[in-house]
């Protein structure tokens, strides 16, 4: 199994650089990963950065909140698509999910699933801010809105991916929506657990420590344990 193939390598913290998201794109096209998952204003170079490596360039809405108005989310969606992106990571209306307001959180979903014109939509839940009720509403929610993935975090919550969550979100939505784990995913054994969970796509700023544990397990080697991350850290 290439791990990193399932990888999406964020490149999200407010601080970052022009120079440090080229870096993190050159991480990702080394390592071959699904994707980079960059802030909105990075759309456009990391297209650039990223041109013939076969990774693609995802990115954020209303993001990391949800409580952006869905037409602000909708005009947002439309700028990073022109920008290139190929995959939008949208935060669901949290507190309206939690008021109970099923039908405002489906319409704000459908309304960028429409925007992004076929490009693959995954929806953050945030679960850190969940009841379980209330995860499988979301699940419910994202998949009758048309989005192609429900995900567990921002990485900017309190708590990330649980192998719970993921079991639960994985049995509420069918098979034709996946399950993408983000929010701690720092180490090889998180990753592997989480795909024995359900989850197929891993949000994670740790690219270069999993693969290098990866590669550590195939020489016969013991990988080094990473260090502990940070609010932002995937």
């Amino acid at each position: 199994m290439n791990v990193a193939k399932m990888i999406d390598h964020a490149l999200l913290r407010p601080e970052l650089t022009p120079e440090e998201v080229r870096q993190g794109c050159a991480v990702a096209a080394r390592h071959g990963t699904a994707s980079v998952c960059v802030r909105p204003a990075d759309v456009a170079p990391a297209k650039a950065a990223l041109h013939g490596t076969g990774v693609l360039v995802g990115t954020v809405v209303g993001f990391p909140h949800g409580s952006t108005p869905t037409a602000v989310k909708v005009a947002e969606t439309r700028a990073v698509v022109e920008a290139g992106a190929d995959e939008i990571d949208v935060v669901l209306a949290i507190g309206l999910l939690r008021g109970g307001e099923h039908d405002a959180v489906r319409d704000d979903l459908a309304a960028v699933v429409a925007a992004a014109e076929g490009r693959v939509v995954k929806v953050i839940l945030e679960t850190a801010y969940l009841t379980d009720e209330e995860k499988v509403h979301a699940c419910r929610l994202a998949e009758s809105a048309g989005a192609h993935f429900v995900k567990t975090s921002t990485g900017f919550a309190p708590g990330g991916a649980t192998l719970a969550d993921i079991r639960l979100m994985r049995a509420t939505v069918s098979p034709a929506v996946e399950v993408k784990a983000s929010g701690g995913v720092r180490t090889l054994e998180a990753l592997l657990a989480l795909y024995e969970a359900g989850a197929t796509r891993f949000g994670t700023t740790a690219t270069e420590a999993i693969v290098a544990e990866q590669a550590a397990l195939e020489r016969g080697e013991r990988p080094a344990v990473p260090s502990p991350g940070a609010a932002g850290d995937y």
